[in-house]
């Protein structure tokens, strides 16, 4: 808070303020529930090159799958593997996490970080594209 001087010929004690209000947005994602993710044959996914940034708006859900790595789902069923920096240990998200929403409305690999529900911080080192084996 910034004070300012009563401007000139101002009679008593006149104090004026300026107060900046600021707004922070965070978003849940859930981490599906394991009778959710089970199905009648399990499905093996491969790693293709991902994107550097998903829409948060279009993440549906979460998944801990590997031990440094969190998968998200998204609302149109595709799958993306959020690879995170070295030293993150992805059982710190079997929870779920938290992400703040960004000016551009996008979670970037080499800007953002997941946020776990103990305090847990890790930046998201590259996007992976999971698409099922053929085999």
């Amino acid at each position: 808070m910034a004070m300012l001087l009563a401007p000139a010929g101002a009679s008593g004690n006149v104090q004026l303020a300026q107060v900046t209000v600021e707004q922070r947005v965070i978003i849940r994602v859930p981490l599906a529930r394991q009778r959710e993710m089970q199905v009648e044959s399990p499905v093996e996914f491969q790693e293709k090159k991902g994107p550097k940034c998903l829409a948060i708006r279009s993440i549906r859900g979460a998944s801990v799958t590997a031990k440094n790595s969190v998968d998200m789902t998204l609302v149109n069923g595709d799958r993306y593997r959020a690879k995170l920096e070295r030293g993150c240990r992805a059982v710190d998200f079997w929870s779920g996490f938290y992400v703040q929403a960004t000016k551009d409305g996008s979670l970037c690999s080499g800007r953002d970080v997941i946020r776990a529900r103990g305090g847990t911080e890790c930046e998201i080192d590259i996007w992976r594209q999971l698409v099922p084996d053929d085999e």
